[in-house]
């Protein structure tokens, strides 16, 4: 058998797929994140400051400078 790991963007999300798991009688486990969520939406806005080009890029033989 797979093992499936699905990431649901919301709780209306997770509600329905665990809805939808217990209709099926299928066995479940659920693991909280342990990365605190005000860290992880600071990461996500990061991320998207790199791709809109808002980032400064270092060269490596500059770190130490």
């Amino acid at each position: 058998m797979e093992t499936l790991i699905i990431h649901p963007k919301n709780k209306e999300q997770l509600a329905a797929i665990k809805a939808f798991v217990k209709a099926l009688k299928i066995d479940f486990t659920t693991k909280k994140s342990t990365y605190n969520p005000e860290f992880v939406a600071k990461i996500k806005r990061s991320e998207a400051q790199m791709k809109e080009g808002k980032g400064v890029k270092i060269a490596i033989e500059d770190l130490w400078k």
